[in-house]
């Protein structure tokens, strides 16, 4: 079952100290406990404009993140609360509230940049939050957005085709909000109605013309539409006239305020509850607390080192975490259910063998849903590995169990007859026929105990190796038999042992049949749920891909519309690339997964090796049996 938090308050996550930004350690002590699937919400903008009052609202209280009433920024860094998500079962709701942008007590206005850039990289949902109304100034104020490109990378080195880094950041941006607080306008456009999202639609449409000043306009502009392409409208009015109110809004009640505002809250917090998606990474990877953990701590190193952070490479430190993380909790997975589910000794060696296969098709099922990126099947071969070194251990256990449990058995059913042995019972005319039937008894005896396992035979050929000198000299002792007699049992004594060794050779030989039938199913199961994961994130980066070029497409006809056509047609080498990396997953990628696999099946095809040499060392022994 997956962990939720249990937050009363928030906390801060990224501190901001002297511009100098840093991790609070209790803050990831939070997150690393997190299992479930995160829906990050982020919310950014100029300081003193409300932002903390609506996480307040999407948490769900009045009181959290501190909400302040003079002029000075209340909030330094990122802050983090996390809380169970109102609709979504098993997700959290990760609420960021980022200081206030433009904060004149700041020394380096590169900070402003910096938590920008995080906020966009860690959450899902990004919230622009601004006053009175989207215009000329309040677009020159989200400047920030045209630095993405040099704060934030996507790959790690550039495209050999010299196409733009930053045409994938639309794979994974969040999505947009632009929240207008103390808005006063009506929502008319040439005398009509006009919703939310036409509203910002429309400011954020492109300036005509070519001097330096309508350039400048339309840079954010085009970044906010280029990097975003779900985009959404909020508008609030004021929550009250009463100024009294205003400073101390966090303790005012509901029916205190206007209701128009409180309807527009709600309606915010319901698109937010409703529409908000899981933090993804490329080709759909899940991010849960704990990897939000990893994302946070990657991307806050990358800045002190004075790097950009980056996307491809953060991927890579996570799946390496992450994939160990998946070999263990499989392995763990593998050895309780074989600990729970196993009866030692087993009856046969194909008993255990079955309890295997289930133990370990749930394992790689297992480490399949929790893994990704995992570069050559590098971890799925170290969990093959591993479960094959558990399996021997089990199958040793197995060993111990059936030869301590039919030792024990065989010292009880004997202990009579080795009591008369002592007491020279069998020292007699006749008694070594009293002694054969004394031991076909106990053999008789010992074959009806239930549950004896792998080494009965071993066990019972071990104790009867013990007696051959004994039913010798009882043998050579027999005076009711003659000379030639005596040369007949010794003859059929040695025909038996024979007989006893061949069964145990034939044994071997079937447990190693098994063995090799059993590593092949193996490799089967390696193999099939390999190939569904595959397809899945074929799927997966097509669906991303189709995306990516369905919203240049889109950004195109924009562009033609509003009269754009050398921007429209600068597109183009975009929107071929895009059509490029689509055909090479349609096409390529088939052929792709089949290499993958055949290179994977070569490399865990091996461990049928040692069985095969076993086999080889058993055949040859039983015709040395036959030779005799």
């Amino acid at each position: 079952m997956t962990s939720g938090p249990n937050m009363m308050n928030p906390i801060c996550l990224v501190e901001n100290d002297n511009e100098i930004l840093s991790v609070n350690q209790k803050a990831l002590q939070i997150l690393e406990k997190i299992s479930q699937p995160v829906v990050v919400v982020g919310i950014v903008g100029l300081y003193r404009t409300g932002k903390s009052y609506l996480m307040n609202r999407l948490a769900g209280q009045n009181h959290g993140f501190p909400l302040g009433s003079t002029v000075q920024s209340e909030t330094k860094g990122i802050w983090m609360w996390c809380v169970p998500h109102p609709s979504k079962e098993n997700h959290t709701l990760v609420l960021l509230d980022t200081e206030g942008l433009g904060d004149v007590e700041k020394g380096d206005p590169k900070n402003d940049s910096w938590i920008f850039a995080l906020a966009v990289l860690l959450c899902s949902t990004f919230v622009y939050n601004s006053t009175s109304t989207i215009n000329h100034q309040a677009l020159e104020q989200l400047y920030y957005v045209t630095e993405l490109t040099e704060l934030i990378q996507a790959k790690s080195s550039p495209r050999p085709d010299g196409v733009e880094d930053s045409t994938e950041f639309v794979s994974f941006f969040p999505d947009f909000i632009w929240a207008v607080r103390d808005f006063t306008l009506e929502l008319k456009l040439n005398g009509h109605p006009i919703t939310e999202d036409q509203y910002l639609e429309n400011a954020l449409k492109l300036i005509p013309g070519r001097n330096p000043k309508a350039k400048t306009s339309n840079l954010p502009r085009e970044c906010i539409r280029h990097f975003f392409p779900t985009r959404k409208c909020f508008v609030f009015d004021w929550p009250t006239n009463d100024k009294e109110l205003l400073h101390n809004i966090e303790n005012v009640s509901e029916d205190q305020l206007d209701p128009k505002f409180l309807k527009q809250t709600n309606n915010f917090c319901s698109y937010i509850f409703t529409n908000a998606k899981i933090k993804t990474l490329k080709e759909g990877i899940m991010v849960t607390g704990n990897r939000l953990r990893t994302l946070v701590v990657t991307y806050v190193d990358t800045i002190n080192t004075g790097a950009v952070p980056c996307l491809e490479n953060a991927v890579t430190t996570l799946a390496q975490l992450e994939n160990s993380a998946a070999v263990q909790k499989a392995a763990d997975h593998y050895s309780e259910q074989m600990t729970q589910r196993l009866s030692l000794p087993t009856e046969t060696f194909q008993e255990l063998l079955e309890v295997h296969a289930a133990c370990e098709r749930e394992a790689i099922a297992i480490f399949m849903e929790s893994s990704f990126k995992d570069k050559d099947q590098e971890f799925q071969m170290g969990l093959l590995e591993v479960i094959k070194n558990k399996k021997e251990g089990f199958m040793l256990q197995n060993e111990e169990a059936s030869i301590k449990y039919c030792q024990a058995k065989l010292d009880e059913l004997s202990k009579a007859l080795m009591q008369s042995i002592s007491a020279g019972a069998f020292s007699v005319p006749g008694g070594h026929k009293l002694y054969r039937k004394a031991m076909e008894r106990l053999q008789q005896d010992y074959c009806q105990v239930p549950r004896k396992g792998v080494k009965e035979n071993e066990v019972l050929q071990s104790f009867l190796q013990s007696q051959v000198v004994v039913e010798k000299s009882i043998l050579q002792a027999d005076k009711a038999l003659t000379d030639g007699e005596k040369a007949v049992a010794e003859e059929r004594a040695r025909n038996e042992t024979a007989e006893k060794e061949l069964e145990l050779l034939r044994q071997k030989l079937q447990e190693q049949e098994q063995e090799m039938e059993a590593q092949q199913r193996s490799l089967q199961e390696n193999i099939a749920q390999l190939t569904e994961k595959l397809e899945r994130e074929r799927e997966n980066i097509l669906r991303e891909q189709t995306m990516m070029l369905e919203h240049k497409l889109k950004a195109q006809e924009a562009l033609l519309k509003e009269g754009f056509r050398q921007k429209s047609e600068n597109m183009s080498a975009e929107i071929n690339h895009l059509r490029n990396m689509i055909d090479n997953t349609n096409d390529g990628n088939a052929s792709w997964i089949a290499l993958v696999l055949d290179r994977f099946g070569k490399e865990i095809a091996s461990v049928l090796c040692a069985p095969g040499k076993l086999l080889g060392h058993i055949v040859r022994g039983m015709g040395s049996l036959f030779k005799k």
